[in-house]
């Protein structure tokens, strides 16, 4: 199982208080959590990734074990630990300097 953190204003959209929990086993890339994410939450999808590319839109980030993970490639393995269920998955609004 893993844990994601949503930003509020995705929490709102998907009517969600607190951390979403998908059912997902074993070593998973990211690109596996946000497809569960999207099947379990319809009203997401191209809210974190572009409906086409599937690229992450410009101003969200992925976090986790405290490690910005915004620029890894999409099939790779994520840390242990999310799978655990030690650390969750933090997907974040980001902001730009001005």
């Amino acid at each position: 199982m893993i844990r994601v953190v949503l930003p509020a204003h995705l929490r709102t959209l998907t009517r969600v208080d607190s951390k979403v929990r998908l059912d997902i086993d074993g070593p998973v890339p990211q690109r596996t959590v946000l497809d569960t994410l999207e099947a379990s939450y319809p009203m997401l999808r191209g809210t974190i990734r572009n409906h086409v590319t599937k690229q992450r839109r410009p101003f969200i980030r992925f976090s986790a074990c405290e490690q910005d993970r915004s620029d890894e490639l999409p099939d790779t393995p994520l840390p242990e630990a999310l799978v655990a269920r030690a650390e969750p998955l933090l997907i974040v609004g980001a902001m730009a300097r001005g």
